[in-house]
Parts: structure tokens; sequence; C-alpha cells
């Protein structure tokens, strides 16, 4: 239980992903609040990995976009925990679209949540992190932090942005003991985004088979399988706890070797 009495918050926190990291941090011993903009899914996550792991977690609703609810989210961790030691950013959204095609209605939207919902989360976490002298904000941002994504110019840009915050604010909290470190993981290919969604979609686009569209990423990795839950929340664990004291403003390459920057 490497997290054993620690506080956590996880924005979308209530599936995929996000559940994933709930659960896991729950299993090494911390608390956690499991915030997400759908409240009802959000408290039957928080009550599921409760009842199966023994430990505390309760449901926050919060839209990272919206400054009130933000604040509130800390609030309630604070208020039903007494302090905050773990903030992961893992909300997000992804709008793909070709450079002159894409609206820029739906190419802010994602800046917005991705980026700025990020540095509005770690801005509150912060303020309470600081007081304590001790915390850890961790990401999760995207091997598209790192380079350019093709016909994802809004998600591409808003991890680039990701990472720099990350390494900026890292220099901030710094001198008071907080950690700031982004998770950059490869193609979750097992998630509900690649197998209720993307599989088809590029099935249809070019003319394979949805076994062929997952051969063809496979293929891509040098260690020739997709990104798992696990690979990332093993990476999630280590940066919230001591064994990385001595890290942070780093952007963590999850990725079978797809990404080495």
């Amino acid at each position: 239980m490497k997290l054993k009495d620690k506080v956590a918050i996880v924005t979308g926190g209530a599936q995929g992903l996000g559940e994933a990291i709930s659960k896991r941090l729950l299993k090494e011993g911390a608390r956690v609040v499991v915030a997400d903009i759908n409240i009802k899914k959000a408290g039957e996550t928080a009550l599921a990995i409760e009842e199966e792991s023994g430990g505390k977690a309760i449901p926050s609703v919060v839209d990272v976009t919206d400054e009130k609810q933000v604040a509130g989210m800390v609030k309630k961790a604070v208020d039903e925990f007494g302090r905050l030691d773990i903030l992961v950013n893992n909300a997000g959204i992804l709008v793909a679209g070709e450079v002159t095609e894409i609206p820029l209605d739906k190419w802010k939207k994602v800046i917005e949540v991705n980026m700025v919902g990020y540095f509005l989360c770690a801005r509150e976490a912060a303020r309470v992190m600081k007081e304590q002298k001790s915390g850890a904000i961790i990401q999760i941002n995207s091997k598209s932090g790192k380079k350019g994504s093709y016909k994802n110019s809004a998600y591409a840009a808003s991890k680039f942005g990701g990472i720099g915050i990350t390494q900026s604010i890292a220099l901030d909290l710094a001198p008071y003991g907080v950690r700031v470190n982004s998770v950059c993981p490869g193609n979750l290919l097992d998630s509900p985004l690649w197998v209720d969604s993307l599989y088809k979609q590029y099935s249809r686009k070019w003319g394979i088979s949805e076994e062929e569209v997952r051969k063809k990423y496979e293929s891509q990795v040098p260690m020739g399988r997709g990104c798992a839950y696990d690979d990332i929340c093993n990476v999630v664990v280590f940066l919230a706890g001591d064994e990385a004291s001595y890290m942070t403003g780093q952007g963590i390459n999850v990725t079978g070797g797809e990404e080495m920057r």
C-alpha cells in the first residue's frame, strides 16, 4: 500500500482510464475523490470501487472548465478528508478534424477542457498543497504532447500546452515540496474510445477489418502491443509516491517505445 492514508482527486474518474486510476489509488491505500461531470456515474463508480477494495471513495461533480466547480471539488476533498496529497488530472476530450475542416468552436473546446481545465484544477490543488508543503500533481497527457498528430491539431496543441503548464508550475511549486509531472500514454487499444468508435471509423476509412486496424497500430509500437490501463496506473502510483520524491517537471512516456523524446 504505497499511498496509505494519502488523499487523491481523480478528474474524469467515473469511467475508462479515470476509473482504473481511481480503483488503483484506492487499492494502494489512498482515499479517493472520484470527480466527473457525470455525477451519477461518479457515484456509481465510487461505490463500486469502495466495495471492491474496502477503502474510502466519494463522488464529486466537476466541469473542469468551471472555476467554481473546480474550487468546490477541492474544498470537498479537504472538508471530507482534511488534506489533499494527489491530483490526477485525467479529464479530457478529443475532437479530430483536418485543419481546413475542423470548426473553430470545436477546436477551442478541446483547448478549453484539456489545457485550461488542467490549469484550473492544478491551481486549486496547488493552493492547498503549498500550505501543506507537500503534494503531487499528475497530468494524464499523451504521446500527442510530444509530436504532432494527424488531423488532430486541437488535441496535440492542448497536450503540448499541458506539458508547458506542467514544466512551468513545477518550477513555481518546487520550493514548497509540491511535484508536478505528466504521463504520456500511447494508444489505449482496449479502451472504450477505440473499441466503441475508432476501430469502426478506421475500418470504414481504409477498407480493412477492425482486427487489421488493431494490427496496424500494434505494428507501430516497438514492443508490439497497445498501452494498457495498468501500464499507466503503475506510473501514476510511482509519481504519486515517495519513490519519485526527486522528480518534477517531467513528461513520462508510456508508449512501448513508440515515442522516445
